[in-house]
């Protein structure tokens, strides 16, 4: 990946050098046409193309502020209500993630939704102990957890 961005930074130097203009305007176009290069002769690289990954990553990361926002307005329900009916559990969420890395970004994005706080990560990293502020039901909670987070992170990482 990093091969791709360098040859790609290249391409748009090398455009700019041509075209005998050293501005911003020009190494954006410089870079767009080393993107188109690069989308040409991508089957000569080892790797999957970079910007899907860059893709993956800016999904990521709104996938994070939709959940932020959607767990805010849970937790904001559960404070306003006069009577409190939540209840709180511990669950154990087993994990596909194998890198460290990819646990530690798991762990941080389950941590900073609120209503959800990861207690502990097993010896051999395959279990994440999550503590819940409003548990209905494990399965539930442990199925969106691997449907949005786990799902996104094995795209940026695969």
């Amino acid at each position: 990946m990093s091969f791709q961005i360098l040859l790609n930074i290249l391409l748009a130097f090398t455009w700019m050098f041509l075209k005998n203009e050293y501005s911003g305007n020009t190494f954006i176009i410089g870079y767009i046409l080393g993107l188109l290069i690069l989308i040409v002769f991508r089957h000569f690289f080892n790797e999957r193309f970079y910007m899907l990954r860059v893709y993956a990553v800016m999904k990521l990361v709104l996938l994070f502020f939709k959940e932020l926002l959607l767990s805010n307005i849970a937790v904001l329900k559960v404070i306003l209500k006069p009577r409190l009916t939540i209840t709180p559990g511990i669950f154990a969420l087993e994990t596909k993630l194998t890198k460290d890395w990819e646990i530690t970004i798991l762990a941080n994005l389950i941590t900073l939704t609120p209503g959800t706080l990861v207690v502990n990560v097993s010896a051999d990293n395959k279990t994440l102990y999550i503590h819940a502020m409003d548990l209905a039901d494990k399965q539930e909670a442990i199925d969106n957890i691997k449907n949005t987070f786990e799902k996104a992170i094995m795209e940026v990482s695969r």
